[in-house]
């Protein structure tokens, strides 16, 4: 096969369940257990560091890689999902895997792993913590695709766990209280691994205490340290005048706290991270790992701006991050997979911005007619469109210089409008 045969393949043969939902889900290690020792456990042979939350685990994953980067550590980093293409989850110093890797490990391996049926997500992952080793990486950093007790990623002893926060989504797998999401996200607190908590109160926080408690770890608490407040072009706090941040959305705010506090335990770990690698992994994350979609500016007169947040608490943040903006009229591109809370989202959008209801290309789509109507209900109107393209080519055609057009609702619609 070649590249494109392979990818197809991983996406056809495979439950993908970014693309399928609940049908693809595989809780549990057995079948990554199984894959990993068959690969010789390649996640041994680096130290690794694993991220959780319901938000910002893909912002603070590729901070922390771009901070190590600059300390001078080959550096792998394994996200989730991918916007354009594929290979964007598997990245060494912030180069995606090549084609090749891709289609070899497919051929050499596939004999084992498809009497096991793995998911995408399992056998992508394996994938990546081979290449990582192949590369012979320092260390890689590791983002949770869903929850933490039972994802794949959890069967790897990291040298520093980072639970980001906790916001309802997933509730179908993971609970539909939050200190039972909570649960699950605690599952990756391991016994005698530091672990950074980004963001937590209340039964949530309870929830990780005893957890930490109960396993022997030790807790830091981001918001116990670092008070950021914002500054032109990005945050400062008592231990730092100013840090610039290359991801300028308001939520980075808690993000980056998270990033200070873990980049503090590494340190105390050995790991050599001085401020300059810290300032510029914080400066140039885009640059050194190739994150996209994160408040993203795609062009000015107007602005064209999209966001992958896409449940109750990264929406609430982009709501406020657009009543910060200036401009004339809000165009807003709006699509969601039919999986999410879309009431609750809807609820909080506001109204005073002229809608185009779209669908990206995946089957988990929720249908933009029924989005529309839906919408209805909160006082949000406008057009359907049948495509993400055709939706911001429409609002493009209609806004003026002084307009904000922003695009999001989902990770795929955004993928499709970059």
């Amino acid at each position: 096969m070649n590249y494109q045969e392979t990818i197809h393949y991983l996406y056809n043969c495979l439950p993908v369940f970014q693309h399928q939902g609940a049908s693809a889900y595989k809780p549990g290690l057995e079948r990554t257990i199984q894959l990993d020792d068959y690969l010789g456990n390649p996640h041994r042979k680096y130290k690794t560091i694993h991220v959780a939350g319901t938000n910002g685990k893909g912002s603070v994953s590729h901070f922390l890689a771009a901070i190590l980067q600059s300390a001078g550590y080959k550096t792998g980093l394994y996200t989730s999902p991918h916007l354009k293409d594929f290979r964007e989850r598997i990245r060494v110093n912030g180069e995606m895997i090549p084609e090749q890797a891709v289609i070899d490990f497919v051929e050499n391996h596939r004999a084992f792993f498809e009497p096991i049926q793995p998911s995408f997500f399992e056998l992508t992952m394996e994938m990546a913590f081979d290449w990582f080793a192949t590369s012979g990486v320092d260390v890689a950093v590791i983002e949770v695709g869903l929850g933490g007790r039972l994802d794949s990623t959890n069967i790897i002893s990291p040298e520093l766990g980072v639970i980001t926060n906790i916001s309802f989504d997933h509730m179908q797998f993971l609970g539909d209280t939050l200190p039972r999401i909570a649960s699950e996200k605690a599952g990756i607190i391991k016994t005698g691994v530091p672990v950074v908590i980004g963001e937590a109160e209340g039964d949530v926080k309870d929830v990780f205490v005893h957890r930490a408690e109960e396993v022997g770890a030790s807790l830091f608490f981001a918001e116990d340290t670092y008070r950021l407040i914002p500054i032109s072009g990005g945050f400062a706090c008592n231990q730092y005048s100013s840090l610039e941040v290359q991801l300028k959305g308001l939520y980075q705010q808690k993000n980056v706290a998270a990033v200070l506090t873990a980049v503090d335990r590494l340190r105390e770990r050995g790991c050599n991270l001085p401020d300059n690698a810290l300032r510029n992994g914080l400066k140039h994350v885009v640059d050194l790992t190739g994150l996209m979609g994160r408040w993203q500016i795609l062009q000015e007169n107007p602005m064209v701006v999209c966001d992958t947040g896409h449940n109750e608490a990264g929406i609430r943040f982009i709501v406020q991050q657009l009543s910060e903006q200036k401009y004339d009229r809000l165009h807003i591109v709006f699509g969601m997979v039919n999986d999410k809370d879309i009431s609750t989202v809807l609820s909080l959008l506001p109204q005073n911005a002229i809608y185009y209801f779209t669908q990206a290309a995946i089957p988990r789509a929720l249908e933009a007619s029924k989005l529309r109507d839906l919408a209805q209900k909160y006082n949000l109107h406008g057009k359907i469109f049948t495509s993400v393209i055709v939706a911001v080519d429409a609002a493009k055609q209609a806004a003026n210089e002084d307009d904000l057009i922003y695009i999001g609702g989902s990770t795929f619609v955004v993928a499709e409008a970059i």
